[in-house]
Order: C-alpha cells, then structure tokens, then sequence
C-alpha cells in the first residue's frame, strides 16, 4: 500500500478520538494510528482490494476529508463504474500495490468532508447518498469498552456505523473479518476477546445453524441486530445462548441513518414511539403501511419526512416491520398476505433455521403463498413439508398457509450479509 507523503493536503482536523484503538485485520494487529494511509485521488471512489485496505482510506478520509465513495469491486459494476466516472470521481482500485485509479473525463472540485454511499439496491440498482462522518456517526455518549467483530461489506451504511464507532470513541476496538473467513468468525472472535458483535439476522441465524456451541464460546456482552426484519424467533434464540448479554435491535438505512434502538428483546418497537417528537431524535410515523422517518441522521439532500419503503403492522403495543413495501404484501384471491407474517410464523416452529416467504401465480387466485425453508441440523430427518404446512395452518387464515415448502440446505446469503427475505 503506498503510504501518505508530504503531497497530501493539511489534515482536515485534529486525530479522531478512537485513533489509537485496536485493529485487528488481515491476521496483523494494529491500530488506527499505525494504519498506513493510501495517497488518493480528491474526490475518490475507492474500491477496496480487503479490509485493511477498506480501513485505511476510511482513516485517510477521517485525516484529510477526502471525498470518499468507499465499496468492494463486486458491488460496482462496469455501469456504476461509468456513472461515478460521469459524476466527476476518480475510481481506484486499492490494493497492496496502492491506487490504480481510472480518471474522468470531466474532473470536478471536490466538496471536503463528503462521503458516498451506495444503499443495498434492494429495490432496485444501488444509489448515491451523501454524508459526512459526523452524520454516520450515531453514537456519542461514553460507551463502555468493547472489542467489536465487523462482518459487513466494506463501504456498506452497517460497516461505517462499527468503523465510526471505532474511530471516535476511546476503548472501541476492532477484529474484522473478510468474507473467506465468515464461516469460521466464532473461532477467530473467541482468540481476539470479541465481546460485541453487529450482524444481520441472516448471519446470527447462518451461525447458530452452523456451528452454535462455537457461538456459545464467543465472550458476548453486546448483540446487535439490524438490515433486515427481526422476528421474535431470532432474538429468543440469541437469548438462549446469552443470557446475560445486551441484545439490541436496530433500524437503520443510508438514507435515514440509525433511527431505531429496541433493547427490551422483544421484536417491533413500541407503539407510544410514534409520532413523538424529541429534538436531536428522529420521528417515527407510518403512511398508508409505510414507515416514514424524519431524521437528524438523514442523508445529504432528504431533509424532512423520508418514505422508508418498509411496510410495517401495528400489533397490540408493537409496531412490527415486515418487510419492503414491494414484496412483503402478496395478494391471494383479493385476501392480503403479509409474507414477513408468515415468514414470523414459520421461524417460531422449533425445527426451523432459517425461511423465506413469497408469492408465485396461481390459476384462479391469482398469487399463492410459498416458502423455502431450512430445518435445523438435527431435525432435518424427523420434520417434512406437511408438518410445517400444518403448523402454519393452525396459526393462520386459509389463504396465508404456504401451498409450497421447499427445503433448503443451507441458508443463503448475499455479501451485504442478507439473504433478501
């Protein structure tokens, strides 16, 4: 990596706060302070060869207020290369060699202190959205030290959110893991004290269903959960294992920032949350089933109440979010189904790791409910697709039981840590 000479442009402020806390990367530990620092173009859309290099051009930006695009190569196709070209950014690649930067044909300024964004492209192809780091940064009072595990795609809002975390507060420290190494991540948190991690349902589950009793060793104080729906299953099971720990849910988007911290182990967030105004913090309300949040944390540009795209149920004291607008409502026969209920439903039976719930047309009706579904390692010989049919008939009206189950063996997942449920 080629480290930062005197070309580079006068620190940006003093040294952040976190600067000399542990960095555990790459199978090397350092410190934020010792990180070597890339020379980058200004502005920079940097795709990231690994973690270590995905670091260090955060430390960069956080040094010098580089306006920085920071993602990996696989989430940045040859289009989305054209279009940040078009948007005036130098995009590298950064690598143990350095930069290797492809240059725009129309150069711009660059505006200090930027940071890009791109959001998951779940509802579509992945957009720009704008912060700073003050704005990605969500946690501000005196924390209690911690050694965090990071699993996320670098550049990804999940991952800003544990690397601001690390850099502005003192006692924050850091063992990421790459994606070769997710599957074994217990093993390698457990030898560098890991007492908090943050990660998706999908990932708590794909854990638990691998190898739990590995799990069971990691020191936990702090879980945190977030980027996709939490049902009641997932945080129960957690519990199970850790009984003493902190289990936090949080919502949370790039274009809204952190708006939502349950830490009650329960799932949903209370309904006396709504409409409350509280300055410095954002406002929940639901529109036609959508969530809308007006937030302090916003993005460049989203001033205001922003329309999340996640539909939401009220139920009793709990507001429940089951998923995005665009698939969680499957409509069978003219009957509404949330799929995110079934789905709830599905991940209460004892035998079940890990489910999906969608629609698929139907003569007659129109959509049907469907299901892929993975069993838990030692019941996968003793439970069939009629026992869970059953199960979901007992809990549900006629038109929301799935007519189709399909086992799975394994639970997908996308390198944002999601499995698009």
């Amino acid at each position: 990596m080629t480290v930062a000479t005197a070309g580079h442009p006068t620190p940006a402020g003093p040294e952040p706060a976190g600067v000399d806390n542990r960095l555990v990367v790459g199978g090397a530990t350092l410190t934020w302070r010792t990180l070597p620092l890339p020379t980058l173009p200004d502005p920079a859309a940097v795709l990231a060869h690994s973690a270590v290099h995905a670091l260090a051009a955060a430390r960069q930006h956080a040094v010098y207020g580089t306006e920085l695009l920071l993602s990996t190569a696989s989430r940045v196709d040859a289009a989305m290369r054209t279009e940040l070209l078009d948007a005036g950014f130098t995009v590298s690649v950064l690598d143990g060699d350095g930069a290797h930067p492809s240059v725009p044909a129309r150069p711009r300024a660059a505006e200090t202190g930027r940071l890009w964004l791109l959001t998951s492209g779940s509802t579509g192809r992945p957009k720009r959205v704008g912060h700073t780091l003050d704005t990605l940064t969500t946690v501000r009072a005196d924390q209690p030290d911690r050694t965090w595990l990071c699993p996320y795609a670098p550049g990804t809002y999940a991952w800003w959110q544990v690397v601001t975390l690390s850099l502005t507060q003192p006692g924050q420290h850091l063992v990421v893991v790459e994606p070769d190494e997710l599957d074994d991540w217990p093993t390698i948190a457990a030898a560098h004290g890991v007492d908090a991690a943050s990660g998706t349902p999908t990932f708590w589950r794909r854990t638990l269903y691998r190898d739990a009793a590995a799990l069971a060793r990691v020191p936990l104080r702090q879980i945190t959960l977030g980027g996709e729906p939490v049902d009641q299953a997932i945080l129960d099971q957690l519990r199970d294992v850790f009984p003493a720990a902190r289990i936090s849910w949080i919502y949370a988007s790039s274009e809204v920032g952190a708006s939502i911290v349950v830490h009650d182990g329960r799932a949903g967030f209370p309904v006396d949350w709504l409409d409350r105004e509280t300055p410095g913090r954002p406002t929940l309300s639901v529109v036609d089933d959508e969530l809308v949040v007006t937030s302090p944390f916003h993005g460049a540009g989203l001033a205001g109440p922003v329309r999340t795209g996640d539909r939401v149920q009220v139920h009793d004291d709990r507001v429940l979010i089951t998923g995005r607008l665009d698939s969680d409502e499957i409509n069978v026969g003219g009957s509404k189904v949330s799929a995110g209920v079934v789905r709830g439903v599905l991940a209460e039976h004892p035998s079940v790791a890990w489910a999906r719930v969608t629609g698929r047309r139907a003569p007659v009706l129109g959509r049907m409910v469907v299901a892929e579904v993975v069993l838990a390692p030692a019941d996968q010989s003793e439970t069939d697709e009629a026992e869970l049919v059953r199960w979901c008939a007992d809990r549900l009206p006629e038109h929301a039981v799935p007519r189709r189950i399909r086992l799975l063996t394994e639970i997908p997942v996308k390198e944002t840590l999601k499995s698009d449920v």
